[in-house]
C-alpha cells in the first residue's frame, strides 16, 4: 500500500442530500507537518438549504450565489485525491460526499485510500470516550492536542483533523502518517471508476425516497400496507451501559428521532436523542457517525 501524497478533507453540505457539498476544505501533510491549506465555497446544483444545515456551518444560498460549482471548484483538487491517503474525520461522511457529488456529475471516481481519524483517535486513545464528556469529537481532540481552529468551517475542520492524524504520529513512533495507516490496519481502499452507488435504508433516507407506509385505511377494509421500515438506525450506550435503539422515522409532520430508552416515554426528546441531533458521537455503538452527521438537515425544524 503506497500513497503518492497524504492530506486532510472536509466537506460542509447544504442540505440532507450528500451530493449538496457547499463548502470543501483541505489540508496537505509533508515531512510531519501540514505544509498546505485550500477551502472553497461551492454553488450546489440544487441551492436548497436546511435550516439544520445552516445553524451548523453558518453557509446560507447568498454565499455560495456566485461560488464555482463543484466540477469547477474540485478540478485542481481530484488529481492530487487519486492515489493519495485521504484523511477524513467521520470518514464515511465526507467519502460520502464525495462519492455522491462525482456521480451526480457524472465525473471519474478517483481511486484513493482514506484513513478516518475518529477511529483513528479510538485506537489510540481507548477508553476515553466516556458519556458526556466528548473526546473523540473533532473540537474536543483540537483541544486534546492544543489546536485551535474554527470548528465547521471546511478549510479549518481539514486543517485540525490533519493535526490529529500528526498528533497520533508522533505519540505512536510512526515515520509518517501513512506508515502509522499501515500499522494500524485502518486504511481503507476506495475503489475508482467502479465505485457504486449507495443502498441500504441510509440511502435511501438521503435520496428522499420514503418507506412504505404502516397505515391501514381505516373502516375501508382495505389490507394493511407492508410496516415502515426506519430511515435510520442507531444503536447507542446509556448512562449504565444499556444499549438503546434510535431510529429515524417519518411521523406526521416530517422525520423525527424515537429512543428506545424508558425516558422516551415521557418525553421524546430524551438526552440520546438530543445527543444524537447535536451531532455528539460518543455514546455510539452502531458503527454508522457519518449518518449522524446527517441528522441536522433531516430532522423537522421547528
Amino acid at each position: 500500500m503506497s500513497f503518492s501524497r497524504t492530506l486532510a478533507i472536509d466537506f460542509e453540505t447544504a442540505n440532507e442530500r450528500r451530493d449538496s457539498p457547499c463548502a470543501v476544505g483541505l489540508a496537505w501533510i509533508e515531512d510531519g507537518r501540514v505544509v498546505r491549506r485550500e477551502s472553497r465555497l461551492i454553488r450546489p446544483a440544487e441551492m436548497r438549504f436546511s435550516p439544520g444545515n445552516i445553524r451548523v456551518h453558518g453557509i446560507r444560498p447568498r454565499d455560495v450565489e456566485r461560488a464555482p460549482s463543484f466540477p469547477e471548484a474540485m478540478a485542481p483538487f481530484l488529481p492530487e485525491i487519486a492515489g493519495s491517503l485521504v484523511l477524513a474525520h467521520n470518514a464515511s461522511f465526507d467519502v460520502g460526499v464525495l462519492a455522491a457529488t462525482l456521480r451526480a456529475y457524472g465525473l471519474a471516481q478517483p481511486a484513493y485510500t482514506s484513513l478516518c481519524t475518529v477511529q483513528l483517535a479510538r485506537r489510540h486513545w481507548p477508553g476515553e470516550g466516556g458519556q458526556g464528556h466528548g473526546t473523540y469529537r473533532l473540537s474536543s481532540l483540537a483541544a486534546r492536542i492544543g489546536v485551535t481552529f474554527r470548528h465547521h468551517d471546511a478549510g479549518e475542520d481539514a486543517y485540525a483533523c490533519a493535526q490529529i492524524a500528526l498528533a497520533v504520529m508522533r505519540e505512536s513512533g510512526a515515520p509518517d502518517v501513512a506508515s502509522l495507516a499501515r500499522r494500524l490496519g485502518l486504511a481503507r481502499e476506495r475503489a475508482g471508476e467502479g465505485a457504486r452507488a449507495p443502498d441500504g435504508l441510509a440511502a435511501r433516507a438521503l435520496r428522499g425516497i420514503a418507506a412504505p407506509s404502516t397505515v391501514q385505511d381505516a373502516g375501508r377494509g382495505a389490507a394493511p400496507r407492508q410496516a415502515r421500515a426506519p430511515l435510520l438506525h442507531f444503536v447507542v450506550r446509556g448512562s449504565s451501559g444499556t444499549p438503546y435503539d434510535v431510529r429515524l422515522v417519518e411521523g406526521r409532520d416530517g422525520p423525527r428521532l424515537r429512543c428506545s430508552c424508558a425516558g422516551a416515554r415521557f418525553r421524546p426528546d430524551c438526552r440520546h436523542v438530543r445527543a444524537l441531533a447535536a451531532g455528539e458521537i460518543d455514546a455510539l455503538l452502531s458503527d454508522n457517525p457519518g449518518d449522524v452527521a446527517q441528522l441536522a438537515g433531516l430532522l423537522r425544524v421547528g
